[in-house]
């Protein structure tokens, strides 16, 4: 397969200050993106402009923001996905959650084209990740939530959402598709390079030296922050939703047979392709993890600081085990990660201990945030789903099939068209 439509000349990608006034446009196609993760914290929004045509660069970035949910919005959202309803009740809140999640997502919408000082009518899409509730590819089934009919009714936007269904009906895992992004974003002729996002799972794609999308591997590794937070909310009543900048795991003293114990885990032995999300390594887990170590007295900073080595541990096996140990670079020696530079985003990025902890387990890779190369690490994956929007609406494959599974490159997403029609 051979998708030209994307390249690895992230040199052309011209950055713009997050949230300052275009004066001038290179391109012809301003799509909103909208990501909401696994962690349902808030909705990350960017406005970017992209060619009209094949080709993915160069791109702008045109405004980011964030909007956060509110911690009662957010336990509604995880107490769904976790199955903790009453039948009868979890369909209602079902039908609600989708309402009231395409209400703000619309709001981000509106927000991030005012951030950038642009008329909304402008905007060609919006395209909505929407909410996971639920991803089972075992089932063939994924879904996500924030009603599209009701985004493209408070923008006039034409609306492209519900991108992982249509691969896993291609025989994929629905996930992970920002690959297809970071391709054209961080690849590089000279350097085989990871991105690694730490969101609510940790994802991570593989680009080899030359970027060449048949050669491409991205899978979910595991837990990033889905188990900190949740145990940090937890053990806190509900007065932290996080660990700020790692200052729990900071003070604790990392568990070394629990964390051998976390890691002797099927999933993260398992080769990719492969996704997961919170209905493994969610609430229920990170309850019976605080409920042990309850009984045992233990200092709850100490089981955080576990949990943040399980994260900075499962990732670097994932990329001594999981990833080629020949590329365009060469051969690689089997002790070593054939990686020369690691770009982190997501969440994760911002905690010092998870990155001070990947560039120990993984001596000679340069670690870095996305904003290194050029890309806020808030704005990646809502900038991913931009350019995903941006080819659905061209008719253009927008996913790299060899890293979810599929059997062949389809256009992912479903358009429901704005008030000027589908455009």
């Amino acid at each position: 397969m051979n998708l030209h439509h994307l390249t690895a000349r992230s040199q052309f990608y011209e950055p713009v200050v997050t949230g300052a006034r275009v004066d001038r446009y290179h391109g012809d196609v301003l799509v909103i993106g909208l990501m909401s993760g696994t962690s349902a914290d808030g909705v990350d929004a960017a406005l970017v402009e992209w060619p009209d045509g094949p080709e993915a660069l160069p791109f702008r970035l045109l405004a980011s923001l964030e909007t956060p949910f509110s911690g009662e919005l957010q336990q509604r959202i995880h107490r769904l996905a976790a199955g903790e309803l009453a039948a009868g009740e979890a369909l209602r809140e079902l039908a609600a959650l989708d309402v009231l999640l395409g209400e703000r997502f619309a709001e981000a919408a509106r927000a991030v084209a005012r951030a950038a000082e642009v008329d909304i009518e402008r905007v060609r899409a919006v395209a909505s990740h929407g909410q996971t509730i639920a991803h089972h590819p075992e089932l063939r089934a994924t879904l996500q939530i924030g009603d599209p009919s009701l985004i493209a009714e408070r923008t006039g936007c034409t609306t492209i959402a519900d991108f992982r269904p249509r691969d896993i009906a291609a025989g994929g895992e629905g996930a992970p598709l920002a690959p297809f992004f970071h391709l054209a974003a961080f690849g590089d002729r000279a350097e085989a390079r990871g991105v690694l996002n730490l969101g609510g799972i940790a994802n991570l794609t593989w680009l080899p030296a030359g970027a060449d999308p048949d050669h491409v591997i991205a899978f979910d590794v595991g837990p990033a922050n889905t188990l900190i937070d949740a145990v940090v909310q937890q053990v806190s009543g509900g007065s932290e939703r996080m660990d700020r900048d790692g200052e729990r795991a900071r003070r604790g003293a990392i568990d070394r047979a629990l964390l051998e114990q976390l890691l002797d885990d099927d999933f993260l032995r398992r080769p990719p392709p492969k996704s997961t999300g919170r209905e493994r390594y969610g609430s229920a887990e990170a309850a019976a993890l605080c409920e042990a170590w309850r009984r045992d007295a233990r200092p709850p900073d100490d089981l955080v600081a576990t949990l943040a080595a399980l994260t900075v541990e499962s990732v670097a096996r994932a990329c001594r085990e999981h990833l080629p140990r020949d590329s365009a670079a060469g051969s690689v020696a089997k002790d070593e990660v054939p990686l020369d530079r690691l770009l982190v985003g997501g969440g994760g990025a911002a905690n010092p201990v998870l990155m001070q902890g990947l560039q120990q387990a993984l001596p000679g890779v340069v670690v870095e945030p996305f904003d290194a190369a050029g890309v806020p690490a808030g704005a990646a994956e809502a900038m991913a789903f931009s350019l995903m929007g941006r080819n659905a609406l061209l008719g253009l494959p927008n996913h790299l099939p060899r890293c979810t599974g599929a059997s062949r490159a389809v256009v992912l997403g479903e358009i429901v068209p704005g008030r000027g029609g589908c455009v």
